[in-house]
């Protein structure tokens, strides 16, 4: 499109990711305007209108009715997990290009169906991904691309809350998220990990997931107690994942877990010539001159994922910023659809392990 118009966004979900991240990084967009907002809550979409909406956008509960709108070019899909396929599918059959919160879909065949829209439509597809835009991850990233790792053949994907179980929405229902942390955290971590890699062959995974604690209660959550007859999804999730070359991935997960040192979204690759990971900051490790060594890049305030400021190096700052110079400059988005539908297949391999007790093959 001509790099002079404006972009017009139409927003299909206006809960608590739109308001986080997606409208406050668009909004900031000298190039974009938010045009069209649409939620089954329609107060939650007038909201958001007064808030990040151009004077005449439109609201209203029907999805349909948005996509309608022949003026819009591209749409960010903001809705619980299972109705991520059939509406993007629709976007893109109406001629939007899309971005997808993640996870790309409850399953892989849903994903599937996304990836073959966006190919029959040519319309450009990309999902919410922003721990890529993370300067610790850019750096680990470009350490990567430079060779300094060699050949990773072992990685950790880590996302281990202790008691952070979100307690809102639908977060907590199986049926309509697809599952719990795993499916919630640790998609980021999945998905870090594999970018590290550029390795998006899996052979087969084994996995675990545990309900042992979803029916405490009193039980110190940091948003306050969830209710457990609402809590259906897994508290824990666990995978050990061998990819077709042989390099083996640990994947843990968890929104509620008896584990003193939390962390979220973090990878460790290590590789025949060196290894990183995020545990104390990033730290890139090897062996140089006969020796041992630790390199810690100094990345500022970067290193914070939220932090007061413009916004400038916010993660899910970058990701609007740079899917929108996708859309305008027709180039490739950072996360591709084919690099989220292997995430998708993992987990759903790994969901499919826990419950049958074998091997899943990919």
């Amino acid at each position: 499109m001509n790099s002079s118009e404006k972009v017009r966004v139409g927003i299909i979900g206006c809960g608590g990711i739109a308001n986080g991240k997606h409208l406050p990084a668009l909004h900031a967009l000298k190039n974009v305007e938010i045009v069209a907002f649409c939620d089954l809550i329609i107060e939650r979409a007038e909201k958001a209108k007064a808030k990040y909406g151009t004077p005449d956008a439109t609201v209203c509960v029907d999805y349909k009715e948005l996509l309608a709108d022949k003026t819009i070019d591209v749409v960010h899909v903001l809705t619980p997990n299972r109705a991520h396929s059939f509406i993007t599918v629709d976007a893109l059959e109406a001629g939007k290009h899309v971005m997808c919160e993640k996870p790309m879909a409850i399953n892989s065949a849903e994903a599937k169906k996304m990836i073959d829209a966006a190919k029959r439509t040519g319309k450009k597809l990309t999902i919410g991904y922003q721990n890529r835009q993370r300067p610790d991850s850019l750096y680990m990233k470009q350490e990567a691309l430079n060779g300094t790792f060699g050949e990773i053949y072992y990685a950790k994907a880590i996302a281990i809350r202790r008691r952070a179980v979100p307690n809102w929405g639908v977060f907590l229902n199986e049926y309509e998220q697809g599952g719990g942390p795993l499916i919630d955290i640790g998609t980021h971590a999945l998905d870090l990990t594999l970018w590290m890699m550029d390795n998006y062959k899996p052979k087969y995974c084994l996995g675990s997931t545990f309900h042992k604690l979803n029916k405490n209660r009193n039980d110190g959550n940091i948003w306050g107690d969830w209710d457990p007859e609402q809590y259906t999804a897994e508290d824990s999730a666990f995978g050990l994942i061998v990819m077709e070359n042989g390099a083996t991935i640990n994947l843990e997960s968890s929104w509620a877990l008896n584990y003193a040192d939390p962390r979220e979204a973090k990878t460790t690759v290590c590789g025949t010539l060196a290894g990183a990971d995020m545990e104390d900051g990033l730290r890139i490790n090897g062996i140089r001159n006969g020796r041992q060594y630790i390199l810690k890049p100094d990345l500022g305030t970067g290193a914070v994922d939220y932090y007061e400021g413009d916004g400038g190096d916010d993660p899910g700052f970058r990701e609007a910023r740079q899917w929108i110079d996708a859309v305008v400059n027709d180039t490739e988005p950072c996360v591709k659809p084919e690099e989220a539908y292997t995430v998708t297949r993992i987990l759903e391999g790994i969901y499919e392990s826990a419950k049958t007790g074998t091997i899943y093959t990919f």
